[in-house]
């Protein structure tokens, strides 16, 4: 399902989007830089103060390689927010949407209007 709704955004931003990765966990584990915010920074995005994705910058690994950037979506809240097959389909694209914008410094419109045919 992540393919499915991943492929509109890679055939029309494949040449900006070859040094960014996708990955899927099983739930998050992202520390709050501050417990009592109420919002989280601009490469997560969330519902309801859930993280359902969060864009991870490219850097280094423990053994100082360098790691691309890469967008890890968090399944079981996904799921959790989905009534089906299609509209989790939806809610993937949209939070792809979100974070491949936020990785290329554009507001999510214009992501799709970039790229409308």
């Amino acid at each position: 399902m992540v393919l499915e709704a991943w492929e509109p955004i890679e055939q029309r931003w494949h040449d900006e989007l070859t040094e960014l990765d996708l990955a899927v966990d099983r739930v998050p584990e992202i520390e709050q830089t501050n417990p009592d915010a109420t919002t989280w920074p601009a490469e997560v995005v969330e519902d309801m103060g859930v993280p359902l994705a969060q864009l991870v910058p490219a850097g280094l690994d423990r053994n100082d390689l360098p790691t691309k950037a890469r967008i890890v979506l968090y399944r079981r809240p996904l799921e959790a927010r989905s009534r089906d097959g299609v509209d989790l389909v939806d809610l993937l694209h949209e939070v792809l949407v979100e974070q491949v914008a936020c990785y290329l410094g554009i507001e999510p419109e214009s992501l799709e209007a970039d790229g409308a045919d």
